[in-house]
Formats: C-alpha cells, structure tokens, sequence
C-alpha cells in the first residue's frame, strides 16, 4: 500500500513539474510582445496582453491540479472498496457502515484474515483427528469425492488391496458397491472368501451429502469371520447336547415302559440296571457340560503355587474305582523334585482326571497307562500314556473338539460324554499352556499338558 501511495504522490509532483513548464513556456512565448497592449473593444483603456496570458496559464493549471485530485479521491476510494470486499468474501462479518479510510479497511481485512488462519488450523486439526480416529477401526472405511475418486482409506482397508486372490475379489467387491451407492444411495453384500484362511466380509457402502449436494461416498468393510466361526460353534454345540442327550432319556423312555409292563422279575432287574445306566450317562453328560461352562467362563481364574505331585495324586484317586474296574494299572511317574504351577487347582485336577478317564477307557484289559512328569526349562509336562486302541492321523486334528469321537461305538460302550478333551484344552488355554497329542493307531496314545512352571519352588 506504501508503494501504491509514493506512487501516486511521484505522479502528483510530475504533473505539477509539468504544468509548471508550461506556464514557463507561455511566459516565453509572450515576452518578446510584453510591450504591446490590447485594447479592449469597449473601453477607454487598454489591457496588457501578457496579463490576459497569464490568466489562462494559471486557468489551466489550476483545471490541471483539480483534475489531478479528483483523481486520487476516485482511486482511494475504489482501493477502500475493494478492502472492504475481500474482508467480506473472507468472513460473514462486515464492517459497518461506510470505511472510514484506506487505514479502518487494512485494520478489517487483518483480522479477519486471523480468524481465517484460525478457522484453517482448527479445520486441519479436525481433519487429522479425524483420520487418526478411523485408522484404529477394526473395520476398513473408504471414502471417495464428488467425481468418485478415492480420497482415504485406512490402514484396514488397505489391506484388503493386496496381491492375494481373495484379496483382489474383495476389492472388485467393494468397487461395484460403491458404483450401486451413487445409484441407489446403499448398497451391501456378504462376502464368503475361502481362503486360507477362511473369512467372511460384510460390505456396506453410503451416500454422503449434505442436504443440497452430494459430498461423496463411504464405503465400510466389516471382518465378520471370528463372530461366524462362534455361531457355527454356538449351532454344532447345541445340536449336538440336544443328540447327546436325547439319546439316552429315548433309552430310558424305553427301558421304564419295557418295565413296567415286565412280570418276570430276573428280566425286570435287568432293565433296572440298563436304566440305572443310562441315567448315570446322562448325569455324566451334564456334569461335564457343567464343568465346561464353569472353565470356560474362567478365563482367568484364581491363581496360586500348586504343586504338580499333588494334583497328580488326587487326578488318581479320583479315577481309581473306573481303573480296577477294567483293570488297568496306572503306573506313576512323579517330579524327581518339587514343581509347582501358578493355576487354579480344581481346575488342573480335573484336566487331569480327563486325561487319565480317557486313557483308562481306551485301554485294554489288564493294560498299562504310564502317568508321569518332567520338567524342561520353563515348562512341565505332565503326560498320560496308554496302550489302547490309538487315534488315525486323521482325527488327531479334531480330537479336542468338543463332542467329537474317534469310534462312536466304543464311547457308547464305556460311557464317554465327549467333552474331556475339550476341558482339557480349556484348562491349558486359561494357564497359558497348552494339550498335545501323539498317536497311531493301533499303538497306543500320548496326551501332554504343558504348563508354564512357577519359579522360586523346589
């Protein structure tokens, strides 16, 4: 602004030089007549000429500088004009009434540009919390602009971009969605990818406008595999109480009707004992069922130094009786020297005692189970081998699953729930250890449950 006005002020002084150059020329051009006179058509005396040029002379300069301030005026003015416009293009407010000068309007137009710088920050700071807040989603968010260009994705949904096959399927997936969404407004679709590994995505893509225009379009890419994978469990778990369970109350439905219309009594005792049977399968079933969900929901439960040789010998005891019933002989193995776990003690005798029931009733008559403990390092296994029967390599994956048997006929034979196994792995998951199997058939099986050893013992 200083250089526009020295400007202004330099072209003032040029005109003025100017006019004064002329009014030199004048001067010369009338002196050498300065002698004469001029006389005036009606009067009685005569009027130098030289005065009548000087008048014109100082006429013209005078029209000249007015002409010259006028002008000035007229620039000032629209220069404030123009201030005041771009303060008003930069913020709502509007100084009032008319700008007091070249000096209110500069003032205006500063402040109004801080508050625009800080509307700008604080618009910023907005955005990049923004952003930060959508790369922690667990589900991937794209969203595109007005012209359908992809202006952000998160680190999820980047993933989802990749060189794999079902990545690539996902991502045309997610491209025709957002097509739908400029037509329709919403679009969504399930995804079945089958991997390795196996996932399933829901797709949902939304207009994004604000009342009068459409702003873009957002896009949101939602991992439902874990939660499919625990209805499927939740489904199987439910199916499969409801087979265990019904097959023995039909067995017992049965035996009581045979029963009572039964008048031999050697026959009579006979069903009595069938029904005494099957009811004592079906309290095994729910005790199991029970001990299940208790362990299960005790995903951390009381901990406290427990002596491995202690809950190996109540693990015995308790399956002492099924043991010399089918006379098999347990032969244990403990620590040469003092171990003790950090866990829940109830807890650990009962994987135990699973691992010993199920060795007992998979073994042959007059067999040997081997139940033993050794420690390496940070860790003790505790281990329970048998003589029996064995488990093909191909069910060994699946053995600790819950319900699962090897040889259907043989669990209803010795009575087996299937669910011991799956207590075991429980128990191993809530110490952070873990359940390993080795087996062929035919042979005989190994079950290990290593658990983290609690230092400061022995």
């Amino acid at each position: 602004m200083r250089h526009a006005g020295r400007a202004r002020c330099h072209a003032g002084v040029v005109n003025v030089a100017a006019v004064s150059g002329l009014v030199a020329a004048v001067s010369a051009l009338v002196a050498p007549s300065a002698a004469h006179t001029i006389a005036a058509p009606n009067a009685g005396h005569q009027v130098p000429a030289a005065a009548i040029f000087a008048a014109i002379a100082a006429a013209g300069v005078i029209g000249i500088v007015g002409a010259t301030l006028l002008g000035r005026r007229a620039g000032r003015r629209s220069l404030e004009q123009r201030l005041t416009a771009l303060s008003t293009r930069l913020s709502a407010d509007t100084p009032g009434g008319e700008p007091a000068g070249i000096e209110q309007a500069l003032g205006h137009l500063e402040q109004v540009t801080d508050r625009a710088a800080e509307a700008v920050a604080s618009a910023s700071s907005d955005a990049m919390r923004l952003r930060r807040a959508l790369d922690t989603l667990p589900q991937g968010v794209i969203v595109c602009d007005e012209n359908g260009d992809v202006v952000f994705r998160n680190p999820r949904a980047a993933g989802l971009m990749g060189g794999r096959h079902g990545d690539a399927l996902a991502a045309q997936a997610v491209v025709d969605l957002l097509a739908d969404a400029w037509t329709s407004g919403s679009a969504e679709r399930t995804l079945d990818l089958y991997g390795p590994p196996r996932r399933t995505l829901v797709v949902r893509t939304q207009l994004i406008d604000d009342g009068r225009r459409t702003l873009g379009v957002i896009a949101v890419i939602d991992d439902i595999s874990e939660r499919r994978r625990l209805e499927e469990i939740r489904r199987d778990f439910v199916a499969n109480v409801s087979h265990e369970l019904k097959t023995p109350m039909g067995a017992l439905g049965l035996l009581a009707e045979t029963l009572v219309a039964e008048e031999d009594r050697e026959v009579a005792q006979r069903l009595a004992s069938r029904i005494q049977a099957e009811a004592f399968r079906v309290s095994r079933i729910i005790d199991d069922l029970l001990d299940l969900s208790r362990i299960e929901a005790e995903e951390s439960p009381p901990r406290e130094p427990v002596l491995v040789s202690l809950v190996m010998a109540e693990a015995l005891e308790r399956v002492r009786a099924a043991a010399e019933q089918r006379d098999v002989k347990i032969d244990l193995q403990e620590p040469s020297a003092p171990v003790a776990v950090l866990g829940d003690r109830r807890q650990l005798v009962s994987a135990l005692y699973n691992l010993l029931d199920n060795g007992v009733k998979y073994s042959e008559r007059g067999g040997t189970i081997t139940f033993s403990a050794t420690q390496s390092s940070a860790e003790v296994a505790i281990c329970v081998v048998d003589q029996g029967t064995g488990i093909p390599s191909r069910d060994l994956e699946r053995i600790f699953e819950r319900f699962y048997r090897v040889d259907q006929g043989r669990s209803r034979e010795t009575g087996g729930t299937g669910l011991g196994l799956s207590i075991v792995r429980h128990v191993a998951a809530n110490h952070q250890g873990r359940a390993e199997v080795e087996s062929r058939e035919g042979e005989g099986s190994t079950f290990r449950l290593v658990l983290p050893v609690q230092p400061g013992v022995g």
